[in-house]
C-alpha cells in the first residue's frame, strides 16, 4: 500500500516522464487495500479491496500500464547489491536501479509457542491467508477458532473468523485489549461491544501450546490443531480446531542484512528525515523503516514517509524542480488513530495514556456501559488544554477533539462539557463535521472536505457514488475509519436525507423510536398498545432494559398522558422520572419549581426560602429563570412540594424530557424598547405545554423585541416581537454545540404562532428519535419541494397540510395539554403515590443523607462531598472475600408482604443499619436481594435502577452511571465488580430473605462504614547523505 503510494506520488511529480519505474510484488495480484482485509468476506471478490481498478484474471490492473509501470507480479526481491545498484528477483529478473525504495512492509510475528507448525494455524496477512482458512474451516468442519492477540490486527482477524461462521476466541497475553491504545474502561466497553456478538475475550493468556489431535504438544508432531493449552493456574485446556496468529510484525528486513544497509538493533531499516538509507540512492518507507528507533505500523504515517520520499526523489535524484520552501522532512507522526473495530468505534489521540508520575494531568471520564460508550478525556491540572483522549464506542466527534488535541484552540469554559458523546446529547454526526472547504476529512490520505466536494461535483449526481467518491479522492480508502464522514458530506452534497437508516433500540425491539411511535399510533385497537408489556408482546420480545423501558415510557406519555407513576409504568422510568426528581451525586435530589416566564410572587419566594432553611437545601438560581435547590432525600420530597404547592408552584419537569421553561425578558410591560408583552405570551406559551413528554428536553423564549434579550433563537423554538406581532423561529439548541434557530414565519399573531408550534412539537414528538433534540431531527427532514432546505419542508407539513396530518397533529396536541395534571400535586394528595416515596420498605425509620455521604460547607451553604478518581479509595468497592457470609449462620427474615414491594422495580429495605435492595421481577416470577449499595461510587441507590434482561438474563442497571448487575448472582455485565447477594422466598403474602445476623451484615455492608467522606483510610541520522547532481535524465527507480 504505502509503495503503491509513492509510486503515485512520484507519477504525479514526474510531468515530463523522467523515469521509469518497476516494482516487485511477492503476491499474485497487484496492491489492494490490505488494511480493509477482513470486508473481503463481504463479497470474496479481490477487486473490491484494490487501490487501482478491477484486477484482471492475471491479477494486474490497467494502472500498471497506463503510467509505464513495470508490474512483476509473483516475484519477490531475492537479491540486491548496492555497490552496482542490481536488485536480482526469485524469477532471475534482474533490474539496474538508479533509485531503490524499500517498501517490503513487514510479516505476522509468530511467537515460539510449541504446535505452532500443525495444520489449522495460521497468519492473518494476505487474501491467500483468508482464502486458506476458509478451505481449511469447510473441509474439516471447524466449529471454533482461537485468534492469538488482542491488538488492532488480532480484532480484525476475529473478525474475520466469526465472518467464517466459525466461533471466535480472542486471546490477549496482556490484561486488556488493545493496550497500546486504549485503556481498561476502554476495554471494558470495547468487550461489552466485541462479547454482545458472540465473539469471546481470554486476557491475561499465557498460552503454553498448540495442542494436537493425537495430543502432542511438541514442535515435531504434524497432527491438526485441537486445543489450546495454557500456564495460567487453573486454565483449562480451550478446545479449538483452528488457531489465527496475529499477535503483532516484525519488518521484512531480511534482505537488506545481506548488504551495508544500517539495521536497527531490533530490526528495520534506519532512515533520515528523508528516508534515505545508509546506502546511496536506497530509501525505505512503510512498515520496514525505523525512523528515531520506532517502527510506524499505521498506514497514515506510511503514507506521510511515501509522500516525503516521493519529493526527495523526484528534486534530489530526477532533478525535478518543485520550487520547494524547504526541504521535506518526516520527523515522526501522530499515532492518534479512530478505527470501526467490529462495528465498534475505537480511537486514541494526542497523549492517550500519560505516564503515571506525570503532575499535569486531570482526567475526565465518560463511562456508559449500558450504551457500550467510554471515553477519557486528558487534560492539563488547569483544564485549559485538552492534551489527548480515548474514545470507545461513540468517537464521532473525534475529529474536533483531535484538533483541540493536537492544534491547541480554545476550550468551553467548563472542559467537562466535551466529554459527553453526541449520541448522550442527543445530536447527529452532521453537527461535529466542519462545513470548512479546508477541514481535514482522511487523515490517511489528507483529503479535505472541499476537495471531496469538487470530487463529487465532477462525477455528478448520476455519479457521485459512494465509491466512485472513494476512488476518486482517496478518502475512506485507508483505514475506514472517516467513510461515515465522507457518507455524510456525499449525502449533504447530493441534498439527500442525512440519517435515513434506521437504528433498533436494543436487543427487545427490532425497531427505531419512530418505527415504534408509529405502530403505537395506528394501531387499530389502541387498548393492545396502552402498556408496556402490550407493546412489548406485540413488536418485541424479552423483559426490556433501561433503553427501551424509558422511550416506551415516553411513547405512551404522548399518547395517553396517563400519571407515569401509576399502573406499572414506574419500573419503566429512568433515574430521574422515577422520583420526579433529578439525582444528584451520592444519591439525594434536587427540586426545581416551575416558573412560567420567570414571573414569580414574593409571597412564592418567601416560601421557597422557608422550605429550603427548613430542609437544610442548597439553592441556586438557574440559567433559566428558576431557582434550583439540592440536597433532598427521596423521602422528603413530598412534604417538600406540600409545602411549594401551597403557594400554587408546580413541577418544573426539571427531571424530564418535556418542557422546561419559556424564558422572556420583561417586554412592553416595564421595559422601554418593548414592542409585545413577551411575559405573558411566555407565561400562556409555557403553561400550554408544561408536562408534555418529548424525545428530549424543550426550551423555549419570547424576546419582547429585537433586541432578543431572552435569546430566542438559540431555543428549540423562539418568538421575538415584531410591531405586528411575532416572527416565530424553529430548530436552535444552546449547550456544547449552539444551534440558530431558523426563521419560520413573520408577523403572526399569538394564535398562530400557537397553532404552528402545536403542531411543530406533535410532528418531532412523532417523528424523532429517542433523546434527540429538536435541531438534529430538523436538520434531518427532507428538503422543502422547491429547494428550500427542510425549514421550507417544515412550512409545507405545518402551513399546506402537504402530508395531510395538520388534523391529527392538532387534535393530539390538545388532548395533552387537556390531559395536563401537575405531577407533584398528585403525589402529594394521593396515599398511595406518597407511599411510593417512603425509604425503607420494612420500617418507618430513615437514614438521613448526611448518613450516607459526608455534606460540607461551601460558602455558607452545604454540598455532597466530591467523590475521588476511579481506583483510589471509595470506589469500585469489593469485599475481602467474594462469598463473605459462606460462614455465616444465617435465618430467613420477614421484610414485607408481597404488596409492599411494586412490581418489576426494586425496593429498598433496612436490616440493622444496612441497606439491602430487593427486586420484585414480576414480569418473570423473580425476586432477589443484593446491597443497595452499588460499588462503584458507593452510592446507595441501586433498588432506584430499571430491571430487565440482557440476552435473557435478569439485571438491574444504576441509576447514577449505568453499570449493569446480574441480579442472580450480582456480577457487574460490564466490568468485574459485584453485589452480595442474599436469596429470597415467597411465603404466602410475607417476603423473606436468608440473612446472616444484623452484627455481620453491618460490618461489611453498614451505611456508616461506606459513608463516602472527605478523607478516609484506604480499606480496600543523516551523515552518510550524498550530493546528488541536478538533471539526472531517464532515471529508473525500483519499488519493492
Amino acid at each position: 500500500m504505502v509503495g503503491q503510494r509513492f509510486m503515485e506520488n512520484l507519477i504525479d511529480l514526474d510531468v515530463d516522464k523522467k523515469c521509469t519505474i518497476s516494482t516487485f510484488c511477492e503476491e499474485p495480484r497487484a496492491a489492494y487495500n490490505r488494511v480493509k482485509l477482513t470486508s473481503y468476506f463481504e463479497t470474496r471478490d479481490p477487486s473490491a479491496l484494490t487501490m487501482t481498478s478491477e484486477f484482471d484474471a492475471e491479477g494486474r490492473t490497467p494502472w500498471y500500464e497506463e503510467n509505464n509501470v513495470e508490474l512483476l507480479l509473483n516475484d519477490k526481491v531475492v537479491s540486491i547489491d548496492t555497490e552496482s545498484k542490481t536488485v536480482v528477483g526469485a524469477s532471475g529478473k534482474e533490474v539496474d536501479y538508479d533509485v531503490a525504495v524499500f517498501a517490503t512492509g513487514s510479516y505476522p510475528f509468530v511467537p515460539p509457542i510449541p504446535g505452532k507448525q500443525r495444520p489449522g494455524v495460521f497468519v492473518y496477512r494476505t487474501i491467500e491467508d483468508l482464502e486458506n482458512m476458509l478451505a481449511y474451516v469447510k473441509e474439516n468442519n471447524v466449529k471454533s477458532a482461537a485468534v492469538i492477540g488482542g491488538g488492532l490486527l488480532g480484532l480484525e482477524a476475529a473478525k474475520a473468523v466469526a465472518d467464517m461462521k466459525v466461533e471466535s476466541h480472542i486471546i490477549e497475553f496482556a490484561n486488556i485489549l488493545m493496550c497500546r491504545q486504549i485503556d481498561q474502561g476502554g476495554h471494558d466497553a470495547l468487550v461489552g461491544v466485541i462479547e454482545d456478538m458472540g465473539l469471546k475475550v481470554h486476557c491475561g493468556a499465557r498460552t503454553e501450546s498448540f495442542v494436537g489431535e493425537d495430543g502432542s504438544t511438541d514442535n515435531d508432531s504434524e497432527s491438526p490443531v485441537s486445543a489450546l493449552r495454557f500456564s495460567n493456574e487453573d486454565w483449562e485446556d480451550l478446545p479449538v480446531q483452528m488457531v489465527v496468529v496475529s499477535a503483532g510484525i516484525k519488518p521484512r528486513d531480511e534482505l537488506a542484512r545481506d548488504t551495508d544497509i544500517a539495521i536497527g538493533e531490533r530490526g528495520g531499516i534506519v532512515v533520515d528525515e528523508q528516508l534515505k538509507t545508509s546506502a546511496d540512492g536506497v530509501y525505505a518507507i512503510g512498515e520496514i523503516a525505523l525512523y528515531n528507533n520506532f517502527i510506524y505500523g499505521l498506514i497514515a504515517p506510511g503514507y506521510d514517509m511515501a509522500g516525503v520520499c516521493s519529493k526527495i526523489v523526484a528534486e534530489k535524484e530526477l532533478g525535478i524542480e518543485l520550487g520547494l520552501d524547504e526541504l521535506p522532512a518526516f520527523t515522526g507522526a501522530d499515532l492518534s488513530t479512530k478505527l470501526k473495530l467490529l462495528g465498534c468505534d475505537v480511537a486514541s489521540f494526542g497523549e492517550n495514556q500519560p505516564s503515571a508520575d506525570d503532575p499535569d494531568v486531570s482526567n475526565l471520564v465518560w463511562n456508559d456501559h449500558l450504551g457500550g460508550i467510554y471515553r477519557k478525556l486528558i487534560f492539563n491540572k488547569e483544564g485549559t488544554k485538552l492534551r489527548g483522549g480515548i474514545l470507545v464506542g461513540d468517537a464521532s466527534d473525534y475529529t474536533k477533539l483531535h484538533k483541540l488535541a493536537m492544534q491547541g484552540g480554545e476550550l468551553p469554559e467548563n472542559p467537562a462539557m466535551l466529554l459527553a458523546p453526541p449520541s448522550a446529547r442527543g445530536e447527529v454526526e452532521v453537527e461535529e463535521l466542519s462545513s470548512d472547504p479546508n477541514a481535514q476529512i482522511c487523515s490517511c490520505n489528507d483529503v479535505t472536505r472541499g476537495q471531496i466536494a469538487d470530487v463529487i461535483g465532477e462525477l455528478g449526481v448520476e455519479g457521485a457514488t459512494l465509491k466512485e467518491v472513494k476512488t476518486c479522492s482517496k478518502a475512506g480508502t485507508g483505514c475506514g475509519g472517516c467513510e461515515p464522514d465522507v457518507k455524510m458530506i456525499l449525502s449533504q452534497e447530493l441534498e439527500k436525507l442525512g440519517g435515513s437508516l434506521s437504528n433498533h433500540m436494543c436487543e427487545h425491539f427490532p425497531y427505531s423510536r419512530p418505527e415504534l411511535m408509529a405502530l403505537v399510533r395506528t394501531a387499530a385497537d389502541p387498548e393492545t398498545v396502552d402498556s408496556f408489556d402490550k407493546i412489548l408482546a406485540k413488536h418485541g420480545h424479552g423483559d426490556g432494559c433501561e433503553t427501551c423501558k424509558p422511550a416506551v415510557a415516553s411513547i405512551l406519555a404522548s399518547i395517553y398522558n396517563g400519571n407515569i407513576l401509576d399502573d406499572g409504568r414506574m419500573g419503566l422510568l429512568d433515574t430521574n422520572d422515577r422520583a420526579l426528581a433529578n439525582m444528584q451525586r451520592g444519591g439525594s435530589y434536587s427540586v426545581v419549581p416551575r416558573v412560567p416566564g420567570g414571573e414569580i410572587t414574593p409571597e412564592q419566594l418567601i416560601q421557597m426560602g422557608q422550605t429550603a432553611m427548613k430542609y437544610n437545601l442548597y439553592s441556586k438560581v438557574t440559567g433559566a429563570q428558576r431557582i434550583d435547590f439540592f440536597g433532598a432525600a427521596k423521602h422528603q420530597l413530598p412534604d417538600i412540594w406540600e409545602e411549594l404547592g401551597s403557594v400554587g408552584l408546580e413541577s418544573g419537569h426539571a427531571y424530564a424530557k418535556a418542557l422546561r421553561t419559556v424564558k422572556s425578558c420583561v417586554g412592553s410591560t416595564w421595559c422601554r424598547f418593548g414592542v409585545q408583552d413577551s411575559v405573558g405570551f411566555a407565561i400562556r406559551v409555557e403553561n400550554r405545554y408544561k408536562g408534555i413528554r418529548s424525545p428530549h428536553k424543550l426550551k423555549s423564549a419570547v424576546s419582547g423585541c429585537v433586541r432578543e434579550c431572552a435569546e430566542a433563537q438559540g431555543k428549540d423554538w423562539g418568538m421575538i416581537a415584531t410591531e405586528h406581532g411575532y416572527n416565530l423561529y424553529f430548530g436552535g439548541n444552546g449547550g456544547v454545540n449552539p444551534i440558530h434557530a431558523q426563521l419560520f414565519a413573520t408577523d403572526i399573531d399569538e394564535d398562530t404562532v400557537i397553532k404552528y408550534t402545536d403542531r411543530y412539537l406533535m410532528y418531532y414528538i412523532l417523528t424523532a428519535d429517542k433523546l434527540e433534540r429538536t435541531a438534529p431531527w430538523q436538520q434531518k427532514l427532507p428538503s422543502g419541494k422547491n429547494g428550500g432546505g427542510p425549514i421550507e419542508h417544515l412550512k409545507e407539513v405545518i402551513i399546506e397540510d402537504s402530508l395531510g396530518i395538520c388534523d391529527e397533529l392538532d387534535k393530539r396536541m390538545q388532548y395533552l395539554v387537556d390531559s395536563y395534571h401537575d405531577e407533584w400535586a398528585e403525589v402529594v394528595k394521593s396515599p398511595e403515590r406518597r407511599a411510593k416515596f417512603k425509604q425503607f420498605v420494612n420500617t418507618d425509620e430513615n437514614q438521613e443523607r448526611e448518613e450516607q455521604i459526608e455534606f460540607i460547607d461551601q460558602r455558607g451553604q452545604v454540598r455532597p462531598t466530591d467523590w475521588v478518581a476511579d481506583g483510589q479509595s471509595q470506589t469500585n468497592w469489593k469485599p475481602e472475600d467474594t462469598d463473605v457470609f459462606a460462614r455465616s449462620e444465617k435465618s430467613w427474615v420477614t421484610v414485607g408482604k408481597t404488596s409492599d414491594f411494586e412490581a418489576d422495580v426494586g425496593s429498598t429495605i433496612l436490616y440493622g443499619e444496612s441497606q439491602l435492595a430487593v427486586f420484585n421481577n414480576a414480569k418473570q416470577g423473580e425476586w432477589y436481594c443484593t446491597q443497595n449499595m452499588c460499588p462503584h461510587k458507593q452510592a446507595f441507590v441501586l433498588s432506584q435502577g430499571i430491571i430487565g434482561d440482557a440476552e435473557g438474563i435478569s439485571k438491574v442497571a444504576c441509576p447514577l452511571h449505568k453499570k449493569q448487575f446480574g441480579l442472580a448472582d450480582g456480577q457487574q455485565l460490564d466490568g468485574d465488580l459485584s453485589l452480595i447477594t442474599f436469596p429470597v422466598k415467597i411465603e404466602g403474602d410475607d417476603v423473606l430473605v436468608e440473612l446472616p445476623s444484623e452484627v455481620e451484615v453491618n460490618a461489611i455492608l453498614g451505611t456508616s462504614g461506606l459513608r463516602v467522606q472527605s478523607s478516609c483510610p484506604d480499606i480496600t541520522g543523516t551523515d552518510l547523505e550524498k550530493d546528488i547532481l541536478n538533471g539526472v535524465k531517464n532515471s529508473t527507480v525500483a519499488v519493492f
